[in-house]
């Protein structure tokens, strides 16, 4: 891994479509770090079976001795967890939050981005990439996909690493592109 300019974090980020091949990507990553916790971020939706079965094929593909934390508060599981974490999706962050007004929605990010700069083991995390096509009809569909930008944009200017995963590839971001200007 190489260190770039003013980048302290050892956050590594990887985001891609649905189906593009993230999380595996993200498991492959974390199987090369030992006592790694796995924090889900999603509701259980048992009446779901779809979600159950997505559930399940992840629950699968993980190495049985790593932890696991099913939550919704991240901020909360980022404030007790100090060894290294893989974050299944950044998305869940956003859906929990998402009745929060614009002032409480930034607070709530600043909280996040500040404990993950502070995190000193390797921290994983998967987004995902929504926005490239259709814009929704619903207000909060259209909320979800700009919060979701806005941090994962974020996230990407905090991290030692940034990938997108497409059609099963994984692409390095910081070998192939420059940050666009502010």
């Amino acid at each position: 891994m190489e260190v770039k300019d003013n980048i302290s974090s050892n956050i590594i980020f990887i985001t891609g479509g649905t189906k593009s091949g993230k999380s595996q990507f993200a498991e492959y990553l974390g199987k090369k770090i030992s006592k790694i916790t796995y924090i889900a971020l999603s509701e259980s939706r048992p009446e779901d079976i779809n979600w159950q079965k997505k559930i399940i094929n992840h629950r699968e593909r993980r190495p049985k001795e790593w932890g696991l934390v099913e939550t919704n508060n991240l901020i909360h599981t980022l404030k007790n967890e100090n060894g290294p974490i893989l974050i299944d999706s950044i998305g869940g962050f956003i859906m929990e939050s998402i009745n929060k007004n614009d002032e409480e929605w930034e607070k709530m990010i600043n909280s996040l981005l500040d404990l993950l700069v502070m995190r000193v083991k390797t921290t994983l995390i998967v987004g995902e990439q929504v926005g490239w096509s259709l814009v929704s009809e619903y207000e909060i569909g259209n909320k979800y996909i700009e919060r979701l930008g806005d941090l994962q944009k974020r996230i990407t200017k905090i991290s030692l690493e940034n990938w997108l995963t497409l059609n099963g590839r994984a692409i390095k971001l910081d070998n192939i592109s420059i940050e666009i200007p502010t």
